[in-house]
């Protein structure tokens, strides 16, 4: 897949919504439990399960993405590599962040796809977007209405799309941040 080009790549991957299912839930606790074991040996402060697959009730992509928090002292580009040996991808990595993926083959999706996002404990908005969509019903159905709207216009570039859900992120988040303060 590294040979493949942008386009081709998000041909194969493109965006896709279901309804939501408590399958999501159980595919987070079966990352959870492995990442627990695989990264024992590191500063484990908090696993969470984020995204739109953690907010009840909505479509969203049949993605769950993980929120790994460790402390200052942690390695995250050995984390990392510890990973890519247990079938984990890199996609991302600057010297605070690291995005991994899971479950993408070159025939697709696998059943169980994961974005797993390596950080250090506080760097943590999108459990302050979780938490206030899952409280604020209303704001998380305009968060759907909004997503689904975008699948049809961006089905294959998923730059555009998370582009365009900028804005409604950050404006939740803030609300979320205000609402909870200091909670995490």
């Amino acid at each position: 897949m590294s040979d493949m080009t942008l386009e081709e790549l998000w041909t194969l991957f493109p965006i896709f919504l279901v309804e939501h299912t408590d399958k999501w839930a159980e595919d987070f606790k079966a990352i959870d439990g492995l990442l627990r074991v695989l990264l024992a040996d590191f500063p484990l402060h908090r696993i969470s399960h984020i995204g739109s697959t953690a907010i009840e009730g909505i479509w969203a992509k049949d993605i769950v993405d993980v929120l790994v928090e460790v402390g200052e002292q942690a390695d995250l580009n050995a984390m990392a590599r510890l990973m890519e040996r247990h079938g984990f991808m890199i996609m991302s990595a600057d010297a605070k962040r690291i995005s991994l993926n899971r479950g993408y083959t070159e025939k697709g999706f696998a059943d169980r796809v994961y974005h797993i996002h390596l950080r250090n404990t506080g760097d943590n908005d999108e459990l302050y977007f979780r938490d206030y969509l899952n409280d604020h019903p209303d704001a998380a159905k305009a968060y759907e209405a909004l997503k689904l709207d975008l699948w049809k216009r961006y089905p294959n570039d998923r730059d555009a799309y998370t582009e365009a859900k900028t804005a409604f992120v950050r404006e939740y988040t803030d609300k979320g941040r205000l609402q909870y303060g200091a909670r995490y």
